[in-house]
């Protein structure tokens, strides 16, 4: 992976609620996503902030949907994940399995 395209830790988890969610990514979903999976409370405006700076790297694209009755007339903004993204995501992923290959065998037991 060339210097500058590593993700945190955060980073991978909001790509990957993209990937479960599909066309169904919006601020809140990718929000429940994340706390439904790894039971990590986040706010809100950590997430919009992650996919901001993922829109802004190429990562993700976001496209502003109909307005609903049920939000008061705001539309929705919806997230998807781009090809550099998957790209990087899955490098990430990659990168994370080889180093912790193995490291089973050297956990201390208490």
């Amino acid at each position: 992976m060339p210097k500058g395209e590593y993700l945190g830790e955060f980073e991978q988890i909001v790509l990957a609620a993209l990937l479960h969610l599909g066309p169904q990514a919006y601020g809140m979903a990718v929000r429940r996503a994340i706390e439904e999976r790894t039971g990590r409370a986040v706010s809100i405006g950590a997430v919009y902030a992650t996919l901001d700076r993922l829109e802004e790297k190429g990562y993700v694209s976001s496209s502003v949907g109909e307005a609903t009755p049920e939000r008061g007339g705001r539309a929705k903004r919806f997230f998807r994940l781009e090809q550099p993204g998957e790209r990087v995501l899955r490098a990430s992923l990659d990168a994370m399995r080889k180093m912790t290959a193995g490291l089973s065998a050297t956990w201390r037991t208490a």
